[in-house]
């Protein structure tokens, strides 16, 4: 429950960083200090879900608490509406100086284009590019339109960027700050030298599902992504050694985690967008020392994107908007409430970008439980995982005669979910024309740096 002085937050995120690539998750290769002590004093969400496993849909969740048919963010490129009440809006309302800095990707208006106040969703504070991959050679705009450049590799500066804003506050009006990576999301090979030195191809252990056939690529692919995971588990330690110097710890809700996976390799498979657990299983950190103490717990119980806003509402004890359909999760971590329902739903609303149809995209509904992966494509039931029994997902229970109960109580609690969502699972075309997005012949919403 929220203590009594409304306290600080920080909410760091990064792209594409898969829930099983930390120390204190038992990845091998990947070292993470400052992550694995975060950890140690934090609620550590095991089972924490991206419900539609790509960029600009997990951020419009976010910013709103809203499944991507309701918002209508359900590809990347396109722009975020002002209809829903939006997490800064009410972080202002309760009287928070709120700050964004880094990638946002809700805009829709080109990748290099300057952002104007009323398509900010409320941010104050703005540092903030729409989308770049060029991590040594990245820009951002304040509140006008000169374009200016991040120093060396943007994730740092924009870390220290995060650091002083938080040194240089005067006011006494608590702090809402959302610093928004775009590491460790390829390129993979281009995180600073003095990272990328730490890991080699050859040393790499890989997961128990990548095929022979990618090993030599999933290698190379993942001692560049290690190095990017170090350089910003880097950052998280001068995060939060700002915070102690500054005397906020206590009383800050700090929050790591990610928009998505990566699948790099496992399953034969590239990216995100797919249903299997190393796209859509994120990292999920919340520190709250003064609510809940500094001794980490891990929290089995599966948390979504839109359950993410009204969670951070809730520990701050402010109202959660009408428009809000996630679940706030602050009396589950307090242990006052338990969660009623495990199944989170999982989605591919429609194919594009790096998963087109020609390339084997397609669309799929799902949910995700603290156990069981259960998938429909449009033509039925597609995939049933034991992930306790199977945790690389290579036995496919589905339609197996031995299963046939299990396989239908998940998918009656699918079917509850997109009920709840009123989801009917039309093809993605539907949904295009509906939200009238202009797409190429592979289903993407075309973009302009």
């Amino acid at each position: 429950m929220p203590h009594a002085r409304k306290p600080n937050v920080v909410f760091v995120f990064a792209d594409q960083w898969r829930g099983q690539a930390t120390g204190y998750a038992g990845d091998p290769n990947i070292e993470t200090p400052h992550l694995d002590a975060l950890a140690a004093e934090s609620v550590n969400f095991i089972n924490a879900v991206s419900c539609c496993p790509v960029c600009s849909p997990y951020r419009a969740s976010l910013l709103t608490g809203q499944y991507p048919l309701t918002h209508g963010v359900f590809v990347n490129d396109v722009c975020l509406s002002n209809d829903a009440v939006s997490v800064a809006e009410c972080f202002n309302e309760a009287g928070y100086d709120t700050a964004y800095i880094g990638k946002w990707h809700l805009d829709g208006h080109g990748r290099s284009s300057f952002i104007p106040r009323e398509r900010r969703q409320g941010f104050k504070f703005w540092k903030v590019l729409e989308c770049t991959h060029d991590y040594n050679n990245s820009f951002y705009y304040g509140d006008t339109d000169e374009k200016r450049a991040w120093e060396g590799y943007d994730a740092i500066a924009q870390t220290r960027e995060a650091q002083r804003y938080i040194r240089e506050k005067t006011s006494d009006k608590p702090f809402a700050l959302f610093l928004s990576w775009g590491p460790p999301h390829n390129p993979y090979q281009t995180a600073p030298e003095r990272y990328k030195k730490r890991y080699s191809a050859d040393g790499v252990r890989l997961r128990g599902n990548v095929p022979e056939s990618e090993a030599e690529a999933s290698r190379r692919d993942l001692a560049g992504y290690y190095a990017h995971c170090a350089a910003m588990d880097d950052c998280i330690g001068d995060l939060l050694g700002t915070l102690r110097e500054r005397g906020l710890e206590d009383d800050t809700v700090f929050v790591f985690t990610s928009d998505h996976g990566d699948m790099i390799g496992s399953q034969g498979q590239a990216r995100k967008q797919r249903p299997w657990d190393e796209s859509i299983m994120v990292p999920l950190l919340v520190r709250y020392p003064a609510a809940f103490g500094k001794r980490g717990r891990v929290m089995d119980e599966p948390i979504n994107a839109p359950d993410l806003m009204p969670t951070l509402l809730g520990l701050c004890g402010i109202d959660i908007p009408p428009s809000v359909e996630g679940r706030g999760y602050a009396e589950i971590i307090a242990g006052t409430e338990k969660l009623d329902d495990d199944a989170m739903l999982i989605a591919c609303y429609t194919p594009f970008g790096e998963w087109t149809r020609k390339n084997g995209g397609k669309e799929y509904r799902g949910v995700r439980t603290r156990r069981y992966t259960y998938v429909r494509d449009l033509q039925g039931a597609w995939l049933l995982y034991d992930n306790q029994e199977d945790p690389y997902q290579q036995r496919n229970l589905c339609n197996d005669s031995k299963h046939a109960s299990l396989q239908a109580r998940l998918d009656q609690a699918l079917q509850r979910r997109l009920d709840e969502t009123h989801d009917t699972f039309q093809p993605g075309d539907v949904y295009i024309d509906q939200w009238n997005y202009p797409t190429d012949e592979t289903g993407t919403v075309p973009y302009t740096n």
